[in-house]
């Protein structure tokens, strides 16, 4: 089976850290994720909240660096989390397990709002598409 899982979105709201009885840091945080579509002549913007937990030194990191509107790339695993209330209701929900959270650079005005010609910092990433 396979089970990965990569987002890229914001923060929306500061991060939680905790720790387990041994120590272990988790960090908790939800990620809004857009996805644009086209419906005959309009566009759509939906959103989707999705809530990740990171453990470890990661969590520490994230819980220290990251906070409300902050833009991460994060991989990892899908799981559902399942448990009973006080009055015996039973529950679920679905959340990514990080294995890798990258922080993405923040945008500035200056660098949206560029004229062409300007240099705004190198890409994070290129492909083999591009022509340098």
């Amino acid at each position: 089976m396979f089970n990965k899982i990569i987002l890229i979105g914001n923060l929306t709201k500061d991060p939680e850290v905790r720790y387990t009885p041994q120590g272990t840091s988790v960090c908790n945080f939800r990620l809004a994720v857009n996805h644009r579509y086209k419906q005959g002549d309009d566009v759509k913007k939906e959103t989707t909240f999705i809530d990740i937990v990171v453990f470890g030194k990661q969590a520490d990191t994230c819980g220290q660096y990251l906070n409300r509107g902050s833009g991460v790339l994060v991989e990892g695993r899908l799981q559902e989390r399942r448990w009973e209330t006080d009055e015996g209701q039973k529950r679920s929900k679905y959340e990514v397990v990080a294995q890798s959270v990258r922080f993405l650079p923040k945008r500035t005005e200056t660098s949206a709002a560029a004229p062409s010609g300007e240099e705004t910092g190198p890409p994070e990433e290129t492909t083999d598409l591009e022509p340098f």
